[in-house]
């Protein structure tokens, strides 16, 4: 019950006031995202999976939505996509404990369901992007989007195998899949709202003869 009201909350608060996030930064640029690319989405389920899923948790999201929405066939989901422990039909929990990863961290990685929706998509793909050393800090990596960040670089591997401009690539599939987890139905919902306008507009026509009809006699 508690997780439904925080969740309540979240969605309810300004979008706009929850991305600013501490005001201007100049590291921050606009994120590539296109919902209607299954294929960006399915890169970035797969680099989520495999590089978020063992710390963070996306306890308002199920593996089995996904599989759908994404169109990931059921077995390879479970093959590919899931930890052998779990359901297609469980939520995306962490791999580890809360106990441990507050000793390992210092506190328990967030929860990252609606990161996207909080921070925006922006952030998150400059956040993604913008990690560099520094010796001063314990993981000696600390990142211009979010001074001082707790967390380590875990994709620093795939930027070093795969270069910048492929890197930024893959980071713009995990915020495009980052993006699509928050809100599952956005995709739906543009895609409605096109057809409502138009419906709208050709509904209009006869509503606007009708009423001069209605008034023509009326002085």
């Amino acid at each position: 019950m508690n997780k439904l009201i925080c969740l309540i909350i979240v969605l309810c608060m300004p979008v706009t006031v929850m991305a600013a996030g501490g005001g201007h930064n100049e590291h921050i640029v606009a994120a590539p995202i296109n919902m209607d690319d299954k294929v960006s989405l399915q890169r970035g389920a797969q680099i989520f999976v495999n590089n978020c899923l063992g710390c963070h948790s996306a306890q308002y999201m199920r593996y089995e939505r996904v599989s759908e929405d994404l169109e990931i066939p059921s077995d390879i989901m479970m093959a590919n996509l899931m930890f052998t422990t779990d359901r297609i039909g469980e939520v995306m929990h962490s791999a580890i404990p809360k106990d441990l990863s507050k000793k390992w961290f210092g506190t328990v990685p967030p929860d990252l369901t609606l990161i996207a929706r909080v921070r925006g998509a922006d952030w998150v793909y400059s956040y993604l992007t913008n990690f560099y050393p520094d010796e001063s800090r314990p993981w000696n990596v600390n990142n211009h989007v979010f001074p001082d960040v707790g967390m380590p670089h875990v994709l620093s591997r795939m930027e070093e195998e795969l270069g910048e401009k492929a890197f930024k690539s893959s980071m713009a599939d995990l915020t495009n899949y980052m993006v699509y987890m928050a809100e599952p139905a956005r995709a739906d919902r543009e895609r409605i709202g096109v057809y409502v306008l138009i419906f709208l507009a050709i509904l209009f026509i006869p509503v606007y003869f009708l009423n001069r009809e209605y008034w023509k006699d009326i002085h």
